[in-house]
């Protein structure tokens, strides 16, 4: 499976053009925050999570499907505001946080729109420009991946370090937060692992949803038209029954499920 290039974080991160490489824009989302929502996939991700089931936002030196900018964005957007009234945009990827120069004006221009805004991340960055953006953010989706720091590695090629530096910045700034994990069978899906992490999430007052997700093989055929081999062959979807014993861990720590 390709790696993430050397000095990836900082090469793209510190790029001021207020423009943005999109990989693609879906005007009727409805798992990605609440209500109807115009969903953005920015292009570009660090992170190589053995389940991502779209590989093909990895790249961002690739030629995206769309390079615009916050104005120009914003547009596309209020074609569709009366159907997304009750919901709002949200912008995920990819990593979010890779363009979050841009996202930030983004954000500023949904907001004197009165549209909400939610920031679907795995919170796997955090400067003053991270900072700025969840200034401008109502609704943070964290992608928590692994209760411990060596599954973690192993899931992501990254420790978890940073991302529980962000959410320790979301608790401190009252920010909203949606938690969302995935269970994979052989992984994530073992009982002591998830009680580890309702255990850990029980500090953060400020959560306001558990969204546990089925692992799926979904994203297998992406993987063989990309020519990248998939790093969970063979593991198998999880059963309703095993999601369903992963919820009961999450309602024992009193978390909302």
């Amino acid at each position: 499976m390709p790696a993430p290039a050397s000095g990836y974080l900082t090469m793209y991160f510190s790029d001021k053009q207020m423009t943005a490489k999109i990989h693609s824009l879906e005007s009727f989302g409805t798992v990605d925050g609440p209500g109807i929502r115009f969903v953005v996939f920015m292009q570009g991700c660090p992170l190589r999570c053995l389940y991502c089931h779209n590989p093909d936002t990895w790249d961002i030196s690739g030629t995206p499907a769309y390079t615009l900018t916050p104005e120009e964005l914003l547009r596309e957007v209020l074609k569709y505001k009366t159907f997304i009234a009750r919901g709002g945009v949200t912008v995920t990827g990819g990593e979010p946080l890779l363009q979050a120069g841009f996202l930030s004006r983004f954000f500023q221009l949904c907001r004197q729109e009165k549209i909400h805004t939610a920031l679907d991340t795995s919170g796997c960055l955090l400067n003053e420009q991270v900072k700025a953006l969840l200034g401008h953010t109502d609704l943070v989706l964290l992608d928590i991946k692994a209760s411990s720091a060596e599954l973690h590695k192993t899931l992501t090629g990254i420790a978890p370090d940073i991302p529980l530096l962000f959410l320790d910045y979301l608790k401190e700034k009252h920010i909203p937060v949606w938690i969302r994990h995935v269970v994979v069978p052989g992984l994530t899906a073992d009982p002591c692992q998830l009680e580890q992490l309702a255990k850990k999430l029980t500090c953060f007052p400020n959560i306001r949803k558990v969204e546990l997700l089925p692992y799926h093989t979904l994203g297998e055929n992406k993987y063989r038209k990309l020519g990248i081999s998939y790093p969970l062959q063979g593991v198998e979807a999880l059963s309703d029954e095993k999601l369903e014993q992963a919820r009961d861990i999450f309602v024992r720590y009193q978390l909302p499920v």
